[in-house]
């Protein structure tokens, strides 16, 4: 049998039925529902970086389903319904993208992107937001929203136009921890703070040489995964644990990985 949209609204409708209803549904919240919503997003984006079709297809029913229970709760508080969230993210393309269903031109993706960026402005100052950082979410993943917060500014001019200042500030930044850890009183807040600013630094460093700070970390993460699992199994081949092998042990096995991986 093949499902419409219409029937998994109605699905979903009747698990949030008090009458037969599943228990677990009818307890949720918008709260309780979140770290769902964040967990299924996340193992979409790993079925993508793991090339994993049928996984995907899986995962983005998954995620399907968060969008039409979160629609489900919105409609049973008489707010909205799953039809209307349907509707306005509709007119959103519709309007965005003059270049493809009205008038204007758009030859390339710099100039279809400025078409969407003008539009969006247009609409945010509609909005009469007080800061030009006011719609960017707390909830984002810090280095995400860290290269948001850039992004913004850089809009209004805020921004250095070469990468020479940029590399000055990381290693201004870099300095700055080093002082703090010399300090012969160390306060941990302080040192969280300059931390922070590193940070920040280099997410600036990352959008200045166009790379997106998440996607360089996540790879980064995946790199250390691979090679450090790798260290493992040579462990255990020499019949020793990594408990019982010294760093310098490890440094050469780890050594030995990455120049493997570099042949």
């Amino acid at each position: 049998m093949n499902y419409s949209i219409q029937d998994f609204v109605q699905l979903i409708a009747k698990l949030r039925d008090p009458n037969g209803g599943c228990p677990w549904d009818l307890e949720q919240t918008y709260q309780t529902m979140i770290p769902h919503l964040l967990e299924e997003s996340y193992e979409v984006v790993e079925a993508i970086e793991q090339q994993n079709t049928d996984n995907l297809r899986e995962e983005l029913g998954d995620l399907l389903l968060q969008v039409v229970f979160f629609s489900q709760l919105a409609k049973e508080d008489n707010l909205f319904t799953f039809d209307e969230v349907i509707n306005e993210v509709a007119e959103k393309i519709l309007r965005r993208h003059p270049h493809v269903f009205g008038e204007a031109k758009a030859h390339n993706e710099q100039e279809a992107l400025r078409h969407w960026n003008t539009i969006k402005a247009q609409e945010n100052k509609n909005k009469a937001y007080q800061s030009i950082l006011d719609n960017v979410p707390q909830s984002f993943p810090a280095l995400m929203r860290a290269e948001k917060l850039q992004k913004r500014c850089a809009k209004v001019g805020f921004d250095w136009d070469n990468i020479q200042p940029v590399m000055a500030k990381v290693q201004e930044e870099l300095q700055e921890v080093q002082a703090e850890l010399a300090r012969p009183q160390q306060e941990q807040a302080k040192i969280e703070e300059e931390i922070g600013d590193l940070l920040f630094a280099v997410v600036n460093l990352s959008r200045h040489l166009h790379c997106s700070p998440e996607e360089a970390l996540r790879k980064a993460n995946q790199k250390f995964e691979r090679r450090f699992r790798q260290v493992e199994t040579r462990v255990k081949q020499q019949g020793k644990s990594l408990q019982s092998s010294t760093l310098t042990e490890l440094d050469r096995l780890w050594d030995d990985v990455k120049k493997q991986e570099n042949c």
